[in-house]
């Protein structure tokens, strides 16, 4: 397996871009964060995939970096290739739900449809807004509990 992480940036969403299509060109197939070993469908310069994870900080990096919170959010940007095959997530949460009264929106990237029956190509690659509401009944109790960077949707659904 290899993993590439970068800062959350768009320069180093620009690295991970470029090492993930050698990857691909190499045979190995992707296994997070995307849902597919296709292109990335999110267009250059408008956007850039990143997540974020939360880390402790000592007093002393409180002190050089002047912050007051023992925490910091941090954001990168990565991708993980495998060379044999995998079952990749239906999708994957690229920003941090926004959980609203009776609803939660989640913004997904997905990997193209299947051609339908009668052969007709189904959706590229996308980054898709989905509303998951409580009609939804698990799968909204799912959504709430989902976070920026989780498959979607959970397998135990």
């Amino acid at each position: 397996a290899v993993v590439v992480v970068e800062p959350g940036t768009p320069d180093g969403y620009a690295r991970v871009i470029e090492a993930r299509d050698r990857l691909v060109q190499a045979g190995f197939r992707i296994a997070a964060p995307c849902p597919h070993s296709a292109a990335c469908p999110i267009v250059p310069g408008t956007d850039w995939c990143h997540f974020s994870a939360r880390v402790s900080r000592s007093s002393l990096h409180r002190q050089v970096k002047g912050g007051s919170l023992a925490y910091e959010d941090e954001k990168f940007s990565y991708v993980a290739a495998v060379r044999f095959p995998v079952a990749p997530a239906a999708a994957r949460v690229v920003r941090r739900p926004q959980i609203r009264k009776g609803q939660v929106l989640l913004d997904l990237c997905e990997p193209a449809e299947a051609p339908d029956a009668e052969g007709r190509p189904g959706q590229p690659e996308q980054l898709r807004r989905r509303t998951v509401t409580k009609r939804h009944g698990d799968l909204y109790k799912a959504a709430r509990d989902a976070d920026w960077g989780d498959a979607w949707p959970p397998r135990a659904l």
